[in-house]
């Protein structure tokens, strides 16, 4: 089987590539290479065909002889979605409809869309399920919103959209982020000692490993079609809720000698949320097969980190921090005001 993966060299599609190509998937990357100069580990996929173009200029040659899509290329968090709320509509919606469109029109069946639990937005203390209404408050999570509605609209016997509402994802990646929380925390413990939280850490937040949401595709990919067809699934394990105080605390156990600091720069976050996960690990049972939990993550981040070297001016930068790497590429005129390359 053959998978266009869009996306593929980020912090999740680098790793969802390896994890197929050791399933012995056909790969075909896509992506615009915003990020290409911001490895955390060199790494080549030399058995894929890299396609190295922006998703709203992918052409219906893109999807000759593809099986199924993975659509992970998106403006990937809500401080991207700020950035400029018209391209985040541009990139995160209307080229996902583009794409769907083209995939469906190529006989594409399987089209695995990467959706977020953040379109639940301000749930409280009962966990959501995949029925619960959505209160997107982010323009990026008004952009998931929009492209599920648009895409189960285009369900029928020959095209089978299915929408994975990720968690916040952590772990170890070639394409590492350090602006999601588990990893964040982890890199404030181990480069200054001190686990800075900017919010008062109440908030919940769902959380899973990288590794767990590549194979949450997988198993998308070999479920029975029946069973995933116009389908969402929340991906994470329901044991994976935390308040981000909690998150801190786990952190501080596997780094020593750190503490935990509250610099409430952010007041109390609105954004808090747990979920249930009852629906993929009944659904996809025997398929979805999570290994991962967070202090098992934040063991991993630590070693990693500190097999590295990462200094506390490489973890603030640019290079695992995405809108400060899209900033420096904007202010030098290497990408125009609509996030296109120059020349």
């Amino acid at each position: 089987m053959n998978i266009l993966v869009t996306g593929n060299n980020g912090y999740i599609g680098s790793r969802l590539t390896q994890l197929l190509l050791e399933a012995d998937y056909g790969v075909v990357g896509l992506d615009t290479n915003y990020y290409q100069d911001c490895e955390f580990d060199q790494f080549q996929n030399p058995r894929i065909r890299q396609i190295s173009k922006d998703i709203r200029a992918v052409s219906k040659e893109d999807l000759a002889n593809i099986d199924a899509v993975i659509h992970l290329a998106a403006l990937s968090n809500d401080p991207l979605g700020a950035f400029n709320p018209r391209l985040t509509d541009d990139v995160n919606y209307l080229a996902t409809v583009k794409l769907a469109d083209l995939a469906k029109e190529a006989g594409v069946r399987r089209f695995l869309y990467a959706s977020s639990c953040s379109l639940y937005g301000v749930a409280g203390e009962e966990a959501v399920s995949e029925d619960s209404p959505m209160a997107p408050v982010t323009e990026y999570a008004i952009s998931k919103v929009k492209s599920e509605e648009a895409l189960t609209k285009k369900a029928d016997d020959s095209f089978s959209p299915v929408f994975l509402r990720a968690s916040t994802a952590y772990g170890i990646s070639p394409m590492l982020r350090c602006d999601l929380v588990v990893n964040n925390l982890t890199g404030w413990a181990y480069t200054s000692g001190k686990i800075k939280i900017m919010s008062d850490g109440s908030p919940w937040r769902p959380t899973v490993h990288v590794e767990d949401l590549g194979r949450a595709y997988i198993a998308c990919l070999e479920a029975p079609i029946e069973a995933i067809h116009n389908e969402t699934f929340n991906v994470g394990q329901n044991k994976e809720n935390y308040r981000i105080k909690d998150m801190a605390e786990l952190v501080k156990k596997v780094v020593p000698g750190c503490e935990v600091e509250y610099t409430y720069e952010h007041g109390s976050d609105s954004r808090t949320y747990k979920v249930s996960f009852d629906k993929i690990s009944t659904r996809l049972k025997g398929f979805f097969k999570p290994e991962w939990d967070i202090e098992k993550g934040v063991r991993q981040l630590y070693e990693a980190y500190k097999a590295h070297g990462l200094t506390e001016e490489e973890f603030t930068g640019k290079k695992y921090i995405r809108l400060n790497q899209l900033q420096v590429l904007v202010n030098n005129k290497t990408i125009d005001e609509n996030l296109f390359w120059r020349g």
